[in-house]
């Protein structure tokens, strides 16, 4: 039987475990990113490990999540994230260089390599052909350490593609019609290859645009082939020695194979509050458009920004509309300003930001109250744009322009004639703004420097065979990282200061939550479906483990978060009988019977007002040990 691509890198990279579907695995990891959102804490963590230097073949610091300074703790992070880099042999990209995933795809990524990133979006150098994973830090961490990076083997859907994408069609298109065919839950414990005669008319960022977005179906990861188009790319870049071919083989068998003929897309929006809330700009037509974001890692390309501005020349922007554009690198936006590109964007009325995340993460651009906001980012969830009540729509970067252009939600298929670009045969190449670390003589003498929001990693304790706790908070399905540990400029900065953060966790679904937590001094939430999804922020387990969290009791999790948990000591736990979640009511007492035993068995008992209810777990053994030992860290600094 053949192997998918996914397959065979993961039995390139395979150190224990079967490659059978459900089965633990630990995989050997070549590379790691992380950006300063997460990376703070990664690195306290990969302090408090104790290794002097970096073992993998390369890791990358990236700055580019808080970038707005508006205090002094976003620069001392920065500051603390460049000490480390230097000492532990990192390269660091300076703020100002791009988003991660834009610049790792163009500078660093190579095909067939693993690749982990404490950012959900790491998934985007699949488009070159990577095994390419968000996690959470503390693994990111561990891997940078020489560590293995474990996960359940994944089961393996293909996505067929044929045809050919029509004018004003895009790549951003492709993303959302699989998100309506699938669901945000849809993707949960798969790797999704793409394939077809199809995917030879898709040029890499138009690859990386999907395989962005396939962190929305929840997926392990996405990745396409490694093809003459992947060479041409890295070639332009002048990497072209890093090429490999990837394919899989002719009798590769998948769990679950989906046609999308390319000729038969239309231009789709996803509506307010999610990803796979899929309607066509048909339907569309006419919704008042308040303010339209261009960029972020999902579309922020040289390829989307040179359409943008061909759409926009000599053409003014409605005055109804604030419109933002964000190049995804340095590389992209001096290529903008060298051919006059970024002129033209200019002209027509928009705000040219940063190269950095921005919006996306409500870090600026927020939309003005009830506001309609039509975003090229991967994830609309409510308030993350900064405004609670804001209405996010996810979109092609050649709707948002047609819609700037009118006001109003606009097909672009009615402006025309198509608009082509023509991508350059070489890249400009300045890698200047990524700082090399020091040599392993140099670094013995180099001080970490810390400011003083930056504070340890939240006291872990043992698991203990019988806990006792109240509800604290009852949710429902889809629950979101961001609910539970939201973004914005308002919170970031405080992503190395835990007791600061914890006031905000879950302050989107009860603003009491963290208070009432803390007087609980232990305490167990419950949640329905897909709890987790979203971001692979690790903060949304470490806060509350710093609230006393023992346990979230959920219908079903997201794949990072589910990880997090464990890593940071606890326990996630599914009901046997999802109807069992409606005989549980928040303050309830709660308690989990012989832990220790139902881990062993996969099944522990909870008690609450006299009654009997079965919890699920598949922990592996080493999961076991983990959460005995009160999280990922006791354990590895204990082996």
């Amino acid at each position: 039987m053949g192997l998918t691509i996914a397959q065979k890198i993961i039995k390139n990279h395979l150190i224990s475990g079967e490659m059978k579907v459900g089965e633990e695995i630990a995989l050997r990891i070549d590379q790691t990113l992380t950006q300063d959102a997460t990376g703070t804490m990664a690195y306290l963590e990969f302090e408090a490990i104790g290794i002097p230097r970096v073992k993998t073949k390369l890791s990358v610091a990236y700055i580019d999540h808080n970038t707005l300074q508006s205090g002094f703790e976003n620069a001392d992070d920065h500051r603390y994230i460049q000490s480390v880099a230097k000492k532990f042999g990192l390269r660091f990209s300076r703020p100002g260089n791009g988003i991660c995933h834009q610049v790792h795809l163009e500078r660093f990524g190579v095909p067939g390599m693993t690749l982990i990133g404490s950012d959900s979006h790491t998934p985007t150098a699949g488009g070159i052909g990577m095994l390419a994973m968000g996690a959470g830090g503390l693994d990111v961490a561990v891997a940078m350490g020489g560590g293995a990076y474990y996960i359940t083997m994944p089961k393996m859907y293909k996505v067929n593609l044929t045809g050919k994408l029509q004018p004003w069609v895009s790549a951003k298109d492709v993303s959302l019609e699989i998100l309506r065919i699938l669901s945000v839950k849809g993707g949960v414990g798969a790797i999704i290859e793409w394939g077809g005669e199809g995917i030879k008319t898709l040029s890499v960022p138009e690859r990386a645009t999907i395989t962005n977005m396939g962190t929305e179906l929840g997926a392990t990861t996405s990745i396409f082939p490694s093809d003459e188009i992947t060479k041409e790319f890295l070639e332009a870049q002048g990497r072209g020695d890093v090429y490999v071919p990837l394919a899989s083989d002719e009798d590769a068998v998948y769990d679950r194979i989906i046609d999308i003929n390319l000729s038969e897309l239309k231009p789709l929006l996803a509506c307010p509050h999610s990803p796979d809330n899929i309607k066509s700009a048909e339907e569309l037509k006419g919704v008042k458009v308040d303010q339209v974001c261009i960029g972020s890692c999902t579309n922020s390309s040289l390829r989307d920004m040179l359409k943008v501005a061909k759409m926009l020349k000599g053409k003014k922007i409605d005055d109804s509309v604030s419109m933002s554009v964000s190049p995804g690198s340095k590389q992209v936006l001096s290529m903008l300003a060298d051919c006059g590109a970024l002129s033209d964007i200019l002209s027509a009325g928009a705000r040219v930001l940063e190269c950095a995340c921005g919006p996306c993460i409500g870090m600026g651009f927020s939309p003005n109250s009830k506001g309609v906001s039509l975003r090229t980012f991967n994830r609309n969830f409510e308030g993350r744009s900064g405004t609670k009540d804001g209405q996010v729509y996810l979109v092609s970067p050649e709707v948002a322009v047609a819609s700037a252009l009118t006001g109003y939600i606009t097909d672009p298929r009615t402006l025309g004639e198509y608009i082509e670009v023509e991508m350059p045969d070489k890249f400009k190449i300045d890698d200047s703004a990524v700082i090399m670390p020091a040599d392993e003589k140099e670094a013995e003498g180099l001080e970490i420097l810390r400011g003083p929001n930056i504070k340890p990693f939240p006291e872990t304790k043992p698991l203990e065979n019988q806990i006792t706790a109240n509800l604290t908070l009852k949710v429902e399905d889809n629950i979101t990282t961001d609910h539970i540990m939201p973004a914005g400029a308002k919170i970031l900065p405080y992503r190395s200061n835990i007791p600061y953060l914890s006031k905000f966790c879950f302050a989107v679904c009860d603003e009491s939550f963290a208070s009432r937590a803390l007087e609980a001094k232990s305490s167990i939430i419950v949640g329905g479906s897909n709890y987790g999804q979203g971001s692979s922020r690790e903060h949304a387990a470490l806060v509350p483990l710093y609230l006393g969290v023992k346990a979230v009791i959920a219908k079903s999790f997201a794949r990072i978060h589910a990880a997090n948990l464990i890593n940071a000591g606890i326990m996630p736990l599914t009901f046997e009988n999802p109807e069992d979640y409606d005989k549980l009511s928040q303050d309830d007492k709660l308690t989990l019977e012989n832990v220790f035993d139902g881990m062993e068995k996969g099944k522990i008992t909870l008690s609450v007002n006299g009654e009997k209810i079965n919890l699920l777990c598949s922990y592996t053994r080493r999961q076991i040990d983990i959460l005995k030992a009160g999280g990922l860290l006791a354990y590895t600094k204990g082996e």
